[in-house]
């Protein structure tokens, strides 16, 4: 069949598909879809807290947690992970039994057993997991969790270790957890069923290892209070008032805390922790915000641990704009609508280090009212701007989160995804898993390739500036030898890549320039022999670029989105590519739903519902646009 008629076949069916699947309210819906953590936790909280009249939620939990198990027992957080992952594997099996319907001595439940055993016992899980267990009693908080005094909310500004040099999000995790940890609380009840026996040491060399770096970071937290006048006793006090109220201003209007799952998970046991009762309408209200998580798709239901609603509705405006839909359209209209209606107005903690500028971002979620972040900014902003520049509708807002963007600039000339210049490494001594990735927010080569793409495209910043020029040279510094850079936020080296081209290319980077001449080999380099691309998730685990072996939409999308940018008429790779990626467009298998999102590395990976939509149509646009089909 002939390329161009199949291309403008695809745009049409699916354009029209896309605007009848348009809320009323102007948004799109899709849904978030991550590993079991979050439906293992949610019943773990219902039973926690014997919250009634949530049967059948518990029951469909209770069959997606078992529909994913392998028959080795075990649970993975990617399809391809090797054998199953620890930590699944324990939230699962422990959900399953707090659940009641799944009995201890069915086969699947020794399987699991099993397999827990033979790779290390509870004492081999990620910290979020042991965390989960040490909450409900399964095993004492670790030591080295508990090194870490609540004091630590009370160290001021001028102090080299700072509880704000952690990024937002795990704050959000970890002051509910230290106040949980410093109080030495747990939540078991007569029901809780009993995990204890699987729980293995850590080699004493190991654990001797461990505490003696903690114990060094304890060594300064005394001597850093030392400095502070009151006593022990006073401090520790105002410390747990400083942490309950950290929390407090951070509850968002459904009840959670920063719009996370996860982090309203620990919230709760942090305000049981400190006194509330269950029935306080904080709790209540959080539990009700949480249940308003679940999603349904096929014949499953799922918790989403924050709803993509903005970053969806972002994308898609503005892809639909790119594949013709003009902007006057009443569908462009109304989403434009509704993203300028989800523009924050609140300081949210990205303030602490840019307090001099006015809130102007957006968030990723549809209930986020004080936790934007760059990406979402930029994405609303693409979708908005051809209104601005052609109607005069939405002036100032795009000022705003112009202007937003640009204070967010890093000092190392990158953009992060919340927070400015927040990458202390003091603090990598905590023996955190991934510390680098997960406690800070360092600057990224998606965020920053998007972030020059929206600002080279849509706005008239001369590209001599020296906003551009800083970020050109992190670029340089940044990139892999073998040409590619790493992504923080999807699946990973040719996510990375593909914001860096298509970003460099916006602000006027040639095609001779090496750092555009490697990447462009690099991705050539990895092509699939069916045309297109796909990547594993082991790539964020192993900092290295992990093929998949398969091509999937996503990541087939963005290698011909960073090819087709560079490339003057269509070559051979790109038609090879576009082939595959109409042929993907077609398929519904497993490489429709692997997830190409990532969350926490080695731990939460997403299926974006809206991604088979978003990146396949602005692939196919680009092409057509470009070469004028």
């Amino acid at each position: 069949m002939d390329t161009v008629y199949q291309i403008n076949e695809k745009l049409k069916n699916m354009i029209s598909s896309l605007l009848s699947a348009q809320s009323d309210n102007g948004a799109w819906y899709f849904c978030f879809e991550g590993s079991i953590m979050t439906d293992a936790y949610m019943i773990i909280l219902i039973r926690t807290l014997e919250i009634t009249g949530e049967e059948v939620m518990v029951k469909n939990l209770v069959e997606r947690i078992k529909s994913r198990q392998l028959p080795n027992g075990a649970w993975k957080v990617y399809p391809d992970e090797e054998r199953g992952n620890m930590s699944a594997t324990i939230e699962g099996y422990f959900s399953l039994l707090y659940s009641g319907y799944v009995a201890k001595e069915a086969s699947n439940m020794r399987k699991a057993e099993r397999f827990i055993r033979e790779n290390g016992g509870l004492a081999k899980s990620d910290w979020l997991t042991k965390m989960m267990l040490a909450l409900t009693g399964q095993i004492k908080w670790p030591s080295i969790i508990k090194i870490l005094p609540i004091e630590i909310m009370l160290l001021p500004k001028w102090s080299p270790i700072t509880i704000n040099q952690l990024v937002g999000y795990a704050r959000a995790h970890w002051i509910p957890i230290l106040i949980c940890s410093n109080l030495n609380k747990s939540f078991g009840k007569i029901k809780t069923p009993n995990i204890s026996h699987l729980q293995e040491s850590i080699s004493d060399s190991e654990n001797e290892r461990i505490l003696e770096e903690m114990q060094n970071l304890q060594l300064y937290f005394k001597n850093a209070l030392k400095k502070l006048s009151e006593s022990p006793e006073v401090l520790k006090k105002k410390a747990f008032t400083k942490a309950e109220d950290y929390i407090l201003d951070r509850v968002e209007e459904n009840g959670t805390m920063y719009s996370y799952f996860s982090a309203t998970f620990f919230m709760v046991f942090s305000l049981l922790a400190l006194g509330y009762d269950k029935k306080h309408s904080l709790i209540q209200n959080a539990i009700q915000g949480m249940k308003s998580y679940l999603c349904r798709s096929a014949d499953q239901a799922f918790i989403q641990n924050s709803p993509s609603t903005v970053w969806d509705t972002a994308l898609l405006t503005a892809t639909l704009q790119q594949a013709g839909v003009p902007h006057q359209h009443p569908s462009i209209i109304k989403a434009s609508n509704y993203l300028l209606s989800r523009q924050h107005q609140k300081y949210g903690d990205w303030a602490i280090k840019n307090p001099d500028v006015t809130p102007g971002g957006w968030g990723f979620s549809d209930i986020n009212t004080f936790v934007p972040d760059i990406d979402d900014t930029t994405a609303a902003l693409r979708a908005i701007t051809p209104l601005a520049r052609t109607e005069n509708l939405f002036i100032e807002p795009w000022d705003r989160g112009v202007e937003w963007v640009l204070s967010m600039q890093n000092d190392d000339g990158g953009w992060s995804a919340f927070e400015k210049n927040t990458d202390n490494y003091l603090l990598s001594f905590i023996p955190f898993k991934y510390e680098d990735r997960v406690l800070f927010d360092p600057s990224s080569a998606d965020l920053t390739g998007r972030t020059l793409y929206f600002l080279g495209e849509y706005t008239t910043i001369p590209k001599e500036s020296e906003i551009f020029q800083k970020a050109k040279e992190w670029f340089k510094r940044n990139q892999e030898e073998n040409g590619s850079w790493y992504g923080r936020w999807g699946i990973c080296y040719i996510y990375g890549t593909w914001a860096a081209i298509t970003g460099l290319k916006a602000i006027g980077v040639s095609n001779d320039d090496p750092i555009i001449r490697r990447a462009v080999k690099w991705l050539i380099s990895i092509q699939n022999e069916d045309g297109g691309w796909g990547e594993s998730c082991a790539s964020d685990i192993k900092k290295r670029y992990i093929p998949l072996h398969e091509s999937t939409p996503s990541q087939t999308a963005w290698a011909l989105d960073a090819l087709i940018s560079v490339a003057e008429t269509p070559t051979p790779k790109i038609e090879q590519g576009i082939q595959a990626l109409l042929s993907l467009m077609e398929a519904d298998d497993w490489r429709c739903t692997y997830p190409t999102g990532a969350g926490i590395p080695g731990g939460y990976y997403i299926h974006y519902h809206s991604y088979k939509y978003i990146w396949p149509l602005q692939a196919i646009s680009q092409y057509k646009n470009k070469y004028d089909i």
